[in-house]
């Protein structure tokens, strides 16, 4: 068989040049095409709108860090009557930002296949409040007030943090809590609940900066928020696309703590309606949660067994499961130990 000369002239090197090519093109091509269709579609509902308490995400999708792990993420916001956990159970979504570990502890125990890969919030994110003049200095204090809280698990830390003090059920009365917090505001109620990143910064923006704050944590209360789950078939099925999906999460979350000016900026673009100071603050006081016990030592979104078996136990007490919860089955630590420590570690 004759080859043609590699440095053949004129029309006849054009075309045995191009044949040359071809496969090569050919090969890029399909490699293209392969790469794109390598991107995996998948889903992240959070718990509620957009706000810097997700800030993490958003960056790690402006960024690039989801679509260099082969991920075409999109992040579908919360809201009041969405629910995360049944969502993600449903398969609607691939992964979900849960209300916390007493949400998903009750979602597991109805039999839900859920299972955490990483918890936000190291401390509680929450505090109850109460103004100077109420006379509630001290937990004891409580009896005979109103509390207002949300029924969505913080009424069990409360309960737990005054057992402490020796104050019961009886002794108080407890109220729910709605969104707006005109109610301790117009002194309707003694002591209301708000999150650390939120509700605080409007009742200080409205003027109430002096307020006596009630944090369980002080009392040997912790209560861990804003679980990331995801289904035990996605865990089985996928192992690649929860690996990157955390790992880009952990670096979108480390680079938002690390640069808060253009995770804002970020944020004012999913949001444009959104109040800057309000987010600002709100970044401040995320990072405070996040940056905390584990948190601060082993990594962002680490999974803290000591605290989760105290809170499973004081949601077992209360009833809100029916039986022991495996927390290994439940709390899934292995692909955010695989994360490198430089990308989860401020």
């Amino acid at each position: 068989m004759a080859f043609a000369p590699l440095f053949a002239k004129g029309p006849r090197r054009a075309a045995v040049a191009l044949a040359l090519a071809a496969p090569l093109l050919a090969a890029a091509t399909l490699g293209g095409t392969q790469d794109a269709r390598a991107a995996e579609k998948a889903s992240l509902r959070l718990k509620w709108l957009p706000q810097a308490q997700f800030a993490g995400f958003y960056v790690a999708k402006a960024k690039g860090f989801y679509e260099a792990e082969g991920i075409d993420l999109t992040i579908n916001p919360g809201g009041p009557n969405l629910n995360a956990e049944a969502l993600v159970a449903s398969g609607a979504d691939t992964f979900g930002l849960t209300g916390g570990v007493e949400s998903h502890l009750a979602a597991v125990d109805k039999g839900m296949p859920l299972v955490a890969i990483g918890v936000s919030h190291q401390k509680t994110p929450y505090a109850f409040v109460t103004k100077p003049d109420s006379g509630i200095k001290t937990l004891a204090d409580f009896k005979g007030k109103k509390v207002s809280t949300w029924y969505t698990g913080a009424q069990y830390t409360l309960k737990a943090m005054l057992a402490t003090g020796g104050v019961g059920e009886g002794d108080f009365t407890l109220m729910p809590q709605s969104v707006s917090l005109n109610p301790f505001i117009d002194g309707e109620v003694d002591v209301a609940t708000a999150t650390l990143y939120n509700e605080l910064n409007t009742l200080k923006s409205r003027g109430l900066t002096d307020l006596v704050l009630f944090q369980p944590d002080d009392f040997g209360i912790t209560v861990q928020r804003d679980t990331l789950v995801t289904t035990t078939d996605t865990v089985k099925d996928k192992p690649a696309l929860v690996q990157g999906f955390l790992t880009a999460t952990l670096k979108g979350w480390k680079y938002a703590l690390e640069h808060k000016a253009e995770a804002i900026d970020i944020m004012m673009k999913a949001d444009p309606g959104m109040d800057r100071k309000h987010q600002e603050a709100m970044i401040e006081a995320i990072q405070d949660v996040m940056v905390y016990g584990k948190g601060a030592s082993d990594g962002l979104l680490a999974i803290d067994f000591d605290s989760l078996r105290k809170q499973h136990d004081i949601l077992l007490a209360n009833g809100v499961m029916k039986a022991p919860v495996d927390l290994k089955a439940a709390f899934d630590p292995s692909f955010w130990d695989k994360v490198p420590a430089e990308d989860k570690k401020l």
